[in-house]
């Protein structure tokens, strides 16, 4: 219980600390919108003026992107996920010019940055002092004596002392500086929320950007699911060939041998028959094995929740499954869940530097919710491998979704969603009913 308390004494303390951080940088970048908002008015007016808008449209916006971007990243630290709305460039385009121009002007995000650029300095600033307020004045309360003594005794006071007037009264500050600067801690990794929150408002896609992403997203994972299918029967096809098959067919070759050996040479004959035997003992464990990679037998056998019960007892780090899931799934939406979780669970152990992870599973209507946490070091990123691209493509071609938070220092959480109605367009199709 101690070691319990202690771990979580020392997260908080940490997601205090970098809560803290991220409101300086926030503060930063909220001053940073102001001049982008008045260079991309300017671009604007200046566009009919030597096409000078040609060249500073494009640039300004480019800028705004990036700095959209890593306020969608910092959100995703703070569990709010913001997907990237913009319209991808035509390959073999030029990035300024009047293609460039009329393409940036013509797409909604672009309009949806420029509303979100003065709220968001407000937003951002009010919000990344109320960060800092807090643990700064717990700070100054811990410091006052010293600086009350420095500054020879003439100060206003601290807390319920108003003023200080002895050195007495400077040591009360100290514990009221422990409590604020603790307060402030627990405080602002809620405010940055908050503020993820407010910009998911401007920064995240139209619904009718959502719909056209959903529709390009599914025509691409439709062609990933048809070409990892294509992939996985070859593999298949490899597997059985170089393994199972070679060994059935040295059996067939060795059991002939031996009946024409067993009345002439019967001792040669029976070590024959016992090489056959563990030859076919090998054919069988190379198939287990083969199966258990196409749909494990403990999945088809106990479900979703048994499976990831028994998968996590054979980690060697210690993982909770917490599960509310009731009945069976579909057994596609089974078989892609499992491998899922089970990809998070091995990039755990492979990655994180992890001393505990969690799994939890529950379905809420018709989705399957699924979080895969660990206390590791972070800075897991998709775009980096480590299965996770992989495993998103797996979700997507059931139209479900997965989210990354590890910011540095950790801790990682992996959040996956999958539609696990029987009338899910994408589950039928999973299923070959089409």
């Amino acid at each position: 219980m101690g070691h319990d308390e202690s771990v979580e004494t020392r997260d908080w303390i940490r997601d205090g600390l970098r809560a803290v951080a991220t409101g300086l940088l926030t503060i930063v970048l909220a001053i940073m919108n102001i001049p982008l908002f008045v260079f991309f008015v300017l671009g604007l007016v200046l566009t009919p003026v030597l096409g000078l808008g040609l060249v500073m449209v494009p640039g300004v916006t480019a800028l705004i992107r990036a700095k959209a971007d890593l306020s969608r990243r910092l959100a995703g630290w703070y569990g709010v996920h913001i997907e990237r709305p913009y319209r991808p460039r035509p390959e073999g385009s030029l990035p300024i010019g009047w293609g460039a121009f009329r393409r940036i002007v013509a797409d909604p995000a672009t309009w949806r940055d420029f509303a979100w650029l003065l709220p968001g300095a407000v937003a951002g600033l009010a919000l990344g002092v109320l960060t800092l307020f807090l643990p700064a004045y717990g700070l100054e309360g811990i410091i006052l004596l010293p600086l009350w003594l420095h500054l020879g005794g003439v100060w206003y006071g601290y807390g319920v002392n108003w003023p200080i007037e002895s050195v007495a009264q400077g040591f009360l500050s100290l514990p009221q500086g422990v409590l604020i600067l603790m307060l402030g801690l627990v405080v602002a990794p809620y405010l940055r929320r908050f503020d993820a929150l407010f910009n998911q408002l401007f920064l995240g896609p139209t619904k009718a950007a959502e719909l056209r992403s959903r529709v390009s997203r599914l025509t691409v994972t439709r062609a990933d699911a048809v070409d990892a299918q294509a992939a996985e029967l070859r593999r298949i096809e490899r597997d059985l060939h170089d393994g199972a098959q070679a060994r059935l067919a040295s059996l067939g070759m060795t059991i002939g041998l031996a009946e024409e050996l067993v009345e002439r040479d019967p001792a040669t004959a029976r070590k024959l028959l016992a090489e056959a035997r563990e030859t076919s003992s090998d054919a069988l464990t190379e198939l287990r094995h083969l199966v258990r990679g196409i749909h494990p037998p403990v999945l088809a056998e106990r479900g979703l929740d048994g499976a990831v019960r028994a998968l996590a007892l054979t980690l060697r780090i210690p993982t909770s499954v917490d599960s509310s899931l009731t009945g069976r799934l579909e057994t596609p939406v089974e078989s892609a869940a499992y491998f899922a979780v089970a990809e998070c669970l091995a990039n755990v152990v492979r990655h994180s530097g992890a001393t505990f992870a969690y799994v939890s599973m529950r379905r809420e209507g018709d989705l399957l919710l699924l979080e895969v946490g660990d206390d590791g070091h972070g800075g897991a990123d998709p775009a980096r491998g480590t299965g996770l691209a992989g495993m998103e493509r797996r979700l997507a071609a059931f139209d479900g979704t997965m989210s990354v938070s590890s910011p540095p220092g950790g801790p990682t959480i992996v959040t996956m969603e999958l539609p696990c109605a029987s009338s899910s367009p994408r589950t039928m199709l999973s299923s070959g009913t089409d």
